[in-house]
């Protein structure tokens, strides 16, 4: 039986500390949310010089090119994790963690 008044590491890890170590499992994530950020900070520069567009077709063009990023981000972590998980160790002989 466990106890609910202990703890563990998990609990008292700071944001950056869990973002370090997410991104060491996960490399692509940062990626990701670089390319979100990045994607979303060039559609805000943007906003003033979009001529005659409508705002709407504005934003939805951002959204898409944002999550598009993402999705790429995602797609690429995969693959890496394909390649490192079962390509890698079937070619060089590399015994799985």
């Amino acid at each position: 039986m466990s106890s609910d008044n202990q703890w563990s590491a998990d609990e008292d890890e700071g944001q950056l500390s869990r973002l370090i170590r997410k991104s060491r499992d996960s490399p692509f994530v940062p990626v990701g949310i670089a390319g979100f950020m990045a994607v979303v900070s060039y559609g805000l520069y943007t906003l003033k010089s979009r001529r005659d567009q409508k705002m709407s077709i504005h934003l939805i063009h951002m959204r898409v090119a944002a999550q598009g990023f993402v999705v790429g981000a995602v797609t690429l972590g995969v693959l890496y994790s394909m390649y490192k998980d079962h390509i890698r160790p079937r070619l060089f002989n590399v015994p799985k963690k």
